[in-house]
């Protein structure tokens, strides 16, 4: 379930000088992007303000940064306030956040718009976002299971995608390819998405499912999913349900797959935007992830806000 890896030893040649690289074809002719990738980074989404006017880093300012980060991520740290160290909640033998920047030393993932940064909320997207701030505020935080986060209730982790972002842990993804099928199986919540590659059109929009109707096809070596009919319950970022996800997965190298997603959203964002994050050839197998399986800390959570209401009342 969790790895501990120096995975970005494989990345030794430069990002930029791979795009022209001819890799293996499948039994059925395909571009062949089989295996167990990994796309565990430190490089944020957004570029930190720190780095405002700096798309790339230097060498130097990368190797400076991931120690910083390293550093303020660790969660054995115990120069904290005695509230805040209970909530780091697992030692820092759990995480696996990465240690190191992308390759191709980009300060952020998002390489559209060129500022780096997720373009700004629409009217319409504020206005859904302050309603769901204020549903969570009528519900209170722990009335029930219901009024839980979907990631504390397993149903559904805000990194697992699509599209697919790098978390604490569990970053892997295992790609099986077939006569027209592409599967990526999800180490986070143990899922699986399967993507048709015969030109079918998407289901009627009244179907709507976690992870969209994904269809994908292949321009050159590229894979290009494309995702509709998301759940209204299930959001990116404060996506609506009619956010068009298209997805391009490139092998670049034996041990490398760059992948980008672009995010296109009118209800939500003012523009389109798009992230690039590079996949690494990872050991497998991908173990089973049994988020329900003996979830005492919903239970204790439950419990605890009862205590805290009773003490609140006297």
């Amino acid at each position: 379930m969790f790895r501990f890896l120096a995975i970005f030893g494989i990345a030794g040649v430069c990002w930029a000088q791979q795009k022209s690289y001819a890799g293996p074809k499948t039994p059925h002719g395909d571009p062949d992007l089989q295996g167990v990738w990994t796309n565990v980074t430190i490089t944020p989404l957004e570029r930190p303000a720190q780095f405002a006017t700096k798309p790339f880093l230097t060498s130097e300012e990368a190797r400076k940064y991931e120690k910083e980060t390293v550093e303020t991520n660790n969660a054995d740290r115990r120069d904290l306030p005695a509230e805040q160290d209970v909530g780091k909640a697992y030692n820092d033998f759990w995480w696996d956040r990465g240690t190191r920047v992308v390759p191709t030393l980009r300060t952020s993932l998002v390489i559209d718009p060129p500022d780096g940064r997720v373009p700004a909320l629409t009217a319409d997207g504020q206005r859904r976002a302050q309603e769901r701030l204020a549903l969570r505020r009528k519900q209170g935080p722990a009335d029930g299971p219901e009024s839980r986060s979907l990631s504390e209730r397993c149903i559904q982790w805000p990194t697992m995608g699509p599209p697919m972002m790098p978390s604490f842990y569990n970053n892997n993804y295992q790609i099986v390819q077939g006569p027209g099928y592409v599967t990526i199986f999800v180490e986070m919540v143990h899922d699986v998405r399967i993507i048709p590659l015969d030109g079918r059109p998407h289901l009627p929009s009244t179907t709507r499912a976690w992870f969209g109707d994904p269809r994908g096809h292949w321009e050159s070596n590229t894979l290009v999913v494309e995702s509709t009919n998301f759940s209204d319950k299930m959001n990116f970022r404060g996506s609506s349900p009619d956010m068009k996800l298209i997805e391009r997965f490139t092998r670049v190298a034996p041990n490398q797959l760059n992948y980008q997603f672009t995010v296109d959203d009118p209800k939500t964002f003012t523009k389109p935007w798009t992230a690039e994050i590079p996949m690494l050839r990872t050991e497998g197998p991908i173990y089973e992830y049994a988020c329900h399986e003996g979830n005492y800390a919903m239970e204790d959570m439950l419990r605890g806000a009862r205590l805290e209401e009773k003490k609140a009342a006297k």
